[in-house]
C-alpha cells in the first residue's frame, strides 16, 4: 500500500452495525440520562460516527417510572405544544406526562415524557425522526426485546 494515499473511510448503511442496549433508569436524573441516551442513539460513542448517517444503537430504557427530576421540576416545568388552531396552545407538566405513560392504551415502548425530552436533544430533521424510533421505553423491568440479545450497560460509566 502506498503510504501517501490514505483514504478517509465514511460509513454507509451496509457497514454500520446496530446493537441493542438496555439502560436502567432507576434513580437517574431525567435530563442527564437522556443526554447520554441521545449520544448512544446518534452513535457518537462509536469510532465510525458520521453526522449525516444513522449509525447509533437501539436503546431499551427500563424502569422509566423510577426516573427523577431535581428540584420542583416535576410540577413547575411547563412543556408547550400547539394544535395548529387559534387558541390551541396546550401546556403540560412532567407529572401529567408521567401519568399518561401509565395508560394501558398507549403503544408499548412509548413514553410521552421521554419522547418530549429526547426530541429536543436530537436533530430537527428526518434523521432525528428516524433515530427516535430506535428508543423503546418501558415502565417496568420487563421488555419484549429479549430475542435481540441486548447487552446491559451502566449509563453512569459513560461520559
Amino acid at each position: 500500500m502506498d503510504t501517501l494515499s490514505y483514504r478517509t473511510v465514511t460509513p454507509n448503511a451496509q457497514s454500520v452495525e446496530h446493537e441493542w442496549v438496555v439502560v436502567d433508569a432507576t434513580d437517574q436524573v431525567l435530563g442527564r440520562l437522556c443526554a447520554k441516551v441521545a449520544k448512544i442513539l446518534r452513535g457518537k460513542y462509536k469510532p465510525c460516527y458520521s453526522p449525516n448517517m444513522e449509525c447509533g444503537d437501539n436503546v431499551i430504557i427500563i424502569n422509566a417510572d423510577k426516573v427523577r427530576l431535581t428540584g420542583k421540576k416535576m410540577t413547575d416545568r411547563v412543556y408547550l405544544s400547539y394544535t395548529g388552531y387559534p387558541g390551541g396552545q396546550r401546556a403540560t407538566t412532567p407529572e401529567v406526562l408521567m401519568k399518561k405513560a401509565q395508560n394501558k392504551h398507549l403503544k408499548p415502548g412509548y413514553n410521552p415524557l421521554f419522547i418530549k425530552v429526547m426530541k429536543g436533544m436530537l436533530p430537527k430533521n428526518r434523521l432525528g425522526r428516524r433515530i427516535i424510533e430506535n428508543m423503546h421505553v418501558y415502565n417496568g423491568s420487563e421488555h419484549p426485546h429479549a430475542a435481540q440479545n441486548p447487552k446491559v450497560i451502566d449509563i453512569n460509566k459513560l461520559k
